[in-house]
């Protein structure tokens, strides 16, 4: 078994930005926890499993003030919300980061023992809860965050699930996507899921100036293939006898 000071692993990237992963998580299932470094705080989007403490273990997040954004409320992605004092969902999410139950976050689905290659010390799937973590603030389509030398716009991307955001900075470029876009399998039959609006969130963003994604999961990528994921998806759904539904 991973112990505690063994989970976490950070990686940094170009424009003061540093992922955040869990290594012992099979990328399907490992959450891209993106961590960018503004002027007046910080931000970060997205917070992991939740079986360790992010806090305690990456002190990058806890060395200024920062907001902690929740692209969705799914449980690989707000493990840890609880440990920041300043916390954001979209207001379609806001209900399930305040009473994250197993049924609602995708847990009972899929936190189990299979979504690691290697467990972490302590692991025990019938004791996974996601502690509440009540926003204070809830963001809609549109709203800017902003860090003091750079602003993120809100990108609302209803699909995946009902709330789920992305974050652009117009200035770079730089689209934190969460879960819409990724390079790998995407999910678009959780209980939540709706395909019509998966696809009408593909067709509103696909013109998005992007230089590079960083997505929910995998690896970043750049426009070319951020334009073929679009297409891709959006060409299954064209063809004679696909139905969204």
């Amino acid at each position: 078994m991973i112990a505690a000071e063994d989970w976490y692993e950070t990686i940094r990237m170009a424009d003061d930005v540093t992922l955040i992963h869990e290594p012992w998580i099979k990328p399907f299932y490992r959450c891209n926890m993106w961590h960018v470094r503004g002027r007046d705080r910080d931000l970060l989007f997205d917070s992991g499993l939740g079986h360790f403490s992010l806090s305690e273990h990456v002190k990058l997040v806890t060395e200024r003030p920062l907001l902690c954004v929740a692209s969705h409320t799914h449980f690989d992605h707000i493990g840890c919300h609880h440990e920041f004092d300043h916390r954001a969902v979209h207001s379609a999410e806001a209900d399930i980061l305040a009473d994250p139950r197993n049924d609602l976050t995708l847990a009972d689905r899929y936190a189990t023992e299979e979504m690691f290659n290697r467990l972490p010390a302590g692991w025990r799937t019938e004791r996974y809860r996601i502690q509440p973590a009540p926003a204070q603030r809830l963001l809609e389509n549109g709203e800017t965050i902003d860090l003091g030398d750079r602003s993120f716009e809100v990108v609302h991307t209803p699909g995946h699930s009902p709330g789920g955001v992305g974050l652009f900075e117009r200035k770079t470029g730089l689209f934190l996507s969460g879960d819409i876009v990724y390079d790998g399998p995407l999910i678009d039959d959780a209980y939540h899921s709706d395909r019509g609006d998966y696809q009408a969130t593909f067709e509103r963003i696909r013109s998005l100036p992007v230089s590079v994604v960083h997505g929910g999961h995998f690896p970043s990528f750049g426009p070319t293939r951020y334009r073929q994921l679009i297409d891709e998806y959006l060409d299954q759904w064209r063809k004679p006898g696909c139905h969204l539904a």
